[in-house]
């Protein structure tokens, strides 16, 4: 048996995991009192918005997929909100700008987080809206007590603050100064703003149906949208130095809405692995797990091993020189093509014995693979996310400077969620004064070249890394993962389901096995860029194991022994019903709860 740092939780009632131990917590006590897993998770993303500021807010989005008890097929919903009306290429081109900006105004999409939750409280919840966000509302009323982490982000942005944000300084500088650790910190403006949102809902009478599409108008269309339509159009400096108005609008807000949509899946080793389409980065899961399968080799699937890691991380390169190429929510993305056999085995014939350097996009279908203009000026043989800008997610030495969120729920009726709310950060943008929010900065991930699957185009939206997991045997939804970490949410996924589905890890075992990742292609984030033949990895691999990848030509990178990934996961046994629930030690904020 494997280390562990705490038991898999077992129980037959509900379980929980999440990145913050209140959310955790939250989400359980709406299961305890008969809410399913679904109205859970609604109460559970609010609460991440008042407790992990520093990694998610009202104005980021939320991918997540769910499986009901009633419907075998597992379905996407798609919080990713799309670039506002005015951004074009031209308009940033004409800024003088080559690149989006990492944080600002002019880095935001349209707010999707709280339409998206409130379109699953909608359609697949049992409770209304006032019940599902009492939690949120107490902790930003009364306050919560502030992890860290929150104090040591503040204090990375506090000059910015001061300077540049002073409605950001208002609410997060007390006296001048970052809340101190484990103080307690309350957002009065943004309960004022979920209280409203409430009040709002109910004027109107009618069945809880009738509340949330109340409530999901006020937020698009209300005082919420004209608050942003307001403030978006002032300038305010951003990580290209310069000050720049945002481009969001009233319009923007009132003329999209959270959708849901049909996953991508992939059977493997007799399961079926459910990823978003490829406006995400989830198909990378697929196709890596594709090209494993393709090359015919088991010890690829040891990744305690230098055989393996070295198989995994080249196979890696690959799905991601992919990404880089083919995903984004353009035209026809050749998905089905580049999941096929025939595909990955054209795929696994490039993985040699020695690490590769290159981006190494396929031809699927015949058709050339092209890569912006910029991909020369991304190449680095070392490099750091510097300052404020981008998501705060893993540098390549592996220090973790917060990212985004996870949940994932299961009940006693077998309803499954995992969702991965992200963007808004704290730092990410100016704290809107009338809501007690920012918007978020998710528009860094297009490119400003044309003709690219993720170029950027209005009301488009942004190839997102965030990466929720639903796994399914049969008719049956058995697992729920994911965790934070920006372009490593997927690499961090894998680690965990070859361990777990092989039948060699408990799913606390296989969260807190040795993790490991690349940095060999560009980032998602600004500046954008690469540091060919990385392999950052925890020290527990051992020094013969890391010894023996250096001679592969593999640049490894130290991070520590336990610094990488903050995987959630929950899990259903089909034939006994035992549900099961895992969640990340490295952080110190992940638990799980459930019995």
């Amino acid at each position: 048996m494997s280390f562990t740092t705490r038991p898999t939780l077992r129980g037959t009632f509900g379980m929980v995991s999440s990145t913050h131990w209140l959310a955790s917590q939250s989400a359980m006590g709406v299961l305890e009192r008969g809410g399913n897993a679904f109205d859970a998770a609604v109460a559970a993303g609010f609460v991440l918005h008042v407790v992990e500021p520093h990694l998610n807010g009202p104005g980021g989005e939320v991918p997540a997929i769910i499986a009901t008890n009633y419907d075998t097929t597992p379905r996407v919903l798609c919080g990713q909100g799309p670039a506002p009306q005015g951004a074009t290429i031209a308009h940033y081109r004409d800024l003088g700008l080559d690149l989006v900006p990492g944080a600002g105004p002019l880095a935001a999409t349209v707010p999707g987080a709280v339409d998206a939750w409130l379109l699953l409280l909608r359609d697949h919840g049992s409770w209304r809206l006032r019940d599902v966000l009492e939690p949120a509302i107490g902790y930003a009323v009364a306050g919560h007590p502030i992890v860290p982490r929150i104090t040591d982000t503040v204090a990375s942005v506090e000059a910015l603050f001061t300077e540049h944000w002073p409605t950001s300084a208002a609410l997060w500088l007390k006296d001048g100064k970052p809340p101190q650790p484990n103080s307690v910190f309350a957002n009065p403006t943004y309960a004022t703003t979920l209280q409203r949102l409430v009040t709002e809902a109910e004027s109107g009478g009618g069945d809880r149906e009738a509340e949330i599409e109340r409530a999901r108008r006020t937020w698009r269309a209300g005082f919420v949208a004209e608050a942003i339509d307001k403030f978006s159009r002032k300038p305010h400096q951003d990580s290209s130095g310069s000050e720049h108005a945002g481009l969001i609008t009233g319009h923007d807000l009132a003329t999209w809405s959270a959708s849901w949509e049909s996953p991508l899946t992939l059977d493997w080793n007799g399961y079926t692995i459910a990823k978003t389409r490829p406006w995400g980065q989830g198909p990378v899961l697929l196709q890596s797990l594709a090209i494993l399968a393709a090359l015919g080799a088991p010890e690829a699937l040891d990744i305690s091993s230098e055989r393996g890691i070295h198989f995994v991380t080249e196979v890696l390169k690959l799905a991601m020189a992919d990404r880089e190429a083919w995903y984004g929510d353009s035209e026809p993305t050749p998905i089905d093509t580049m999941l096929s056999h025939a595909y990955a085995r054209q795929r696994s014939a490039l993985v040699g014995a020695l690490a590769a350097g290159d981006l190494r996009p396929g031809a699927p279908d015949g058709r050339n693979p092209r890569l912006t203009q910029a991909y020369a000026s991304r190449l680095h043989t070392a490099w750091e996310f510097a300052g404020t800008t981008g998501e705060p997610t893993v540098s390549s030495s592996g220090v973790t400077r917060g990212d985004t969120c996870h949940v994932d729920i299961v009940d006693r009726w077998g309803n499954m969620i995992s969702a991965t709310p992200s963007g808004g950060w704290l730092q990410s943008s100016p704290t809107i004064p009338e809501l007690g929010f920012p918007l978020g900065s998710r528009a860094q991930m297009f490119w400003l070249d044309e003709g690219l699957p993720s170029s950027l185009a209005p009301r488009r939206r942004p190839r997102t890394t965030l990466s929720p997991t639903l796994v399914m045997q049969g008719d049956n939804a058995v697992l729920a993962c994911g965790t934070p970490g920006g372009d490593q949410q997927d690499q961090w996924q894998l680690l965990f389901l070859l361990r777990y589905l092989t039948g060699d890890h408990s799913l606390q075992e296989a969260i807190d096995a040795p993790a490991f990742h690349t940095n060999s292609f560009p980032s998602s984030f600004w500046p954008r860029q690469m540091e060919p033949r990385s392999l950052v990895v925890e020290d527990r691999l051992g020094d013969e194991v890391i010894s023996r990848l250096e001679r592969r030509g593999h640049l490894v990178r130290r991070s520590g022994p336990w610094s990488l990934g903050r995987l959630c996961a929950v899990a259903r046994d089909p034939e006994t019903g035992i549900l099961s629930a895992g969640a990340n030690p490295r952080g110190m904020q992940g638990y799980a709860a459930g019995r």
